[in-house]
């Protein structure tokens, strides 16, 4: 008689090798940044201001929303994405495609939430060693932030009006 291991889920699909495969591509990233940091003699900003993590919280949404949603980004997510619908404000509904590896990536990049702690660590990373560049970054894509929340009420505002 043998034992089978039991499964993750009722489909057995889901890529936790792939998984792993990115949780140690994204330590094994910070670790070496770190690292080169030291080496280079960055230190890390001794207290980080509030208005800072704001920015950098509205940049990393905003970025995580353009690579895993924006259509003029898809051309990043089509080797391991498939689009299914389009919703509003030219955003896109990917679902991942293939499996292991590709299927794992796929996840990743189709889900702004999953994608958004690899653009905060690029963020912080960049903060730390470049603070003046990295705001004036996060300063453009929270622009973008705000100017999306304009546009959705705008067109909220309009449809009110048009009964």
């Amino acid at each position: 008689m043998t034992a089978t291991a039991p499964r993750y889920d009722d489909q057995d699909d889901v890529p936790l090798g792939g998984y792993a495969t990115l949780a140690t591509t994204f330590c094994v990233s910070a670790v070496l940044v770190t690292l080169v940091a030291r080496r280079r003699g960055v230190r890390p900003p001794a207290h980080i201001p509030p208005q800072d993590v704001a920015l950098l919280g509205t940049a990393t949404f905003k970025a995580s929303r353009l690579l895993a949603k924006d259509k003029v980004t898809s051309f990043l997510r089509a080797p391991f994405t498939r689009r299914t619908e389009d919703g509003e404000g030219g955003e896109v509904q990917d679902e991942p495609r293939g499996s292991g590896a590709r299927r794992a990536v796929g996840d990743l990049v189709a889900c702004p939430f999953c994608v958004s702690a690899w653009v905060a660590g690029a963020l912080v990373a960049s903060y730390a060693v470049a603070p003046r560049g990295t705001r004036l970054l996060c300063t453009g894509l929270s622009a973008v932030t705000v100017a999306d929340g304009l546009q959705y009420a705008w067109s909220w505002a309009q449809r009110r009006a048009d009964g």
